[in-house]
């Protein structure tokens, strides 16, 4: 009872930050009234001197692009801090009286009242953080090249003539020598954008290559045909222990793979996938899925999952046994991430035989 009694005594701050100041507001644990109001810089020598030196207290603030780096400085300071997940809290971004101020206290009054509504968010740590970036880099290359593949194909139609087909890694070397001669001066530097990104696009790659091999558990989501380095290493990343879950099942909820639901009485609405969790590991699961449904996939117990799910050779059926797949999909390197065991793509389809020859 004691433990508790001091649990409540601590005082509560919230900080909404900002990208060059924050709001702070800080709670008596006991009573709930307001202690401190004011701003502070967004800096780690401006917080360490603020909270290296104030007893220990629970911090919240929402996730954000400081988040990160701020929660580690806090902990750093021996205080407990919560990171909310901001798309839990309609409290605060549906107020109609919405500032800084009034944000942090919100998020002080919840973290006090029960931190669980806050819906606590887990942040990766640093070196995860910084390899993560190199992904992302990567992602952010292959969506400019793929905007200016568009802007130059548009281009080359709106004038009546079309350029040869080919993937984007030989775009610039064919598409090069077949631009329409009034289009050469005006797609031409275009063309030389699309060589430089594809060249630093390779780079990442061999850069992705090598550093999924100083993440060892990666080899073994490997196993699955369909997913390569970027995949497995995106995933390792985002998710960093196997143990932070109990279940392998939990995993798909986590990365938004399943419906949302929005029961209420009697209605229970068939709705669309959650898409809640990080999009970037969601995007590169379903296009696993689509190489494991695809022509070059080979067959195992996912494939045919998602073929009986398609059977009905609609647009809505195939979309919806990818998806399919790919939850099933995170949910199996889940397992053989943490089992650390030889996947066997065949795995259920035997048991079901033994089984059925046992019967």
């Amino acid at each position: 009872m004691k433990k508790r009694s001091t649990e409540r005594e601590r005082e509560v701050c919230g900080l909404d930050l900002g990208d060059r100041y924050s709001r702070l507001c800080l709670l008596d644990g006991e009573t709930g009234e307001v202690v401190e109001e004011g701003r502070i810089a967004t800096t780690d020598a401006a917080l360490r001197r603020r909270f290296s030196s104030a007893a220990p207290m629970r911090v919240a603030l929402e996730v954000g692009t400081h988040s990160p780096w701020v929660s580690r400085v806090l902990s750093e300071c021996g205080h407990e801090v919560i990171v909310a997940n901001p798309r839990k809290l309609r409290l605060i971004y549906t107020n109609r009286r919405k500032n800084d101020a009034v944000d942090a206290m919100y998020l002080a009054r919840l973290a006090r009242t029960d931190p669980a509504l806050l819906a606590p968010v887990h942040h990766r740590g640093q070196g995860a953080q910084r390899d993560l970036a190199i992904l992302r880099s990567r992602e952010a290359l292959v969506r400019a090249r793929t905007q200016l593949v568009n802007h130059v194909r548009g281009a080359v139609k709106s004038i009546g003539a079309r350029l040869p087909r080919c993937g984007a890694e030989a775009f610039a070397r064919k598409a090069g020598t077949a631009l329409p001669p009034g289009l050469v001066t005006a797609l031409t530097p275009v063309i030389g954008v699309i060589a430089s990104l594809t060249a630093q696009i390779r780079s990442c790659d061999r850069t992705l290559a090598g550093l999924a091999k100083t993440y060892p558990e990666t080899a073994v989501l490997r196993q699955v045909k369909g997913v390569g380095p970027i995949t497995s290493l995106a995933y390792v990343l985002t998710l960093e222990s196997p143990e932070r879950f109990a279940t392998s099942r939990a995993v798909g909820p986590y990365l938004g793979l399943i419906p949302a639901q929005h029961d209420s009485g009697d209605s229970t609405p068939q709705m669309r996938i959650s898409k809640e969790g990080d999009s970037f590991v969601r995007k590169l699961l379903v296009g696993s899925a689509q190489y494991i449904l695809g022509p070059f996939g080979e067959d195992c117990d996912l494939r045919r999952h998602g073929l009986r799910l398609g059977a009905g050779g609609s647009r809505k059926d195939k979309k919806r046994a990818v998806v399919a797949v790919a939850r099933k999909l995170a949910v199996l390197l889940h397992c053989l991430w943490k089992t650390q065991t030889p996947y066997d793509p065949l795995y259920n389809a035997a048991r079901a035989q033994r089984a059925t020859a046992a019967a």
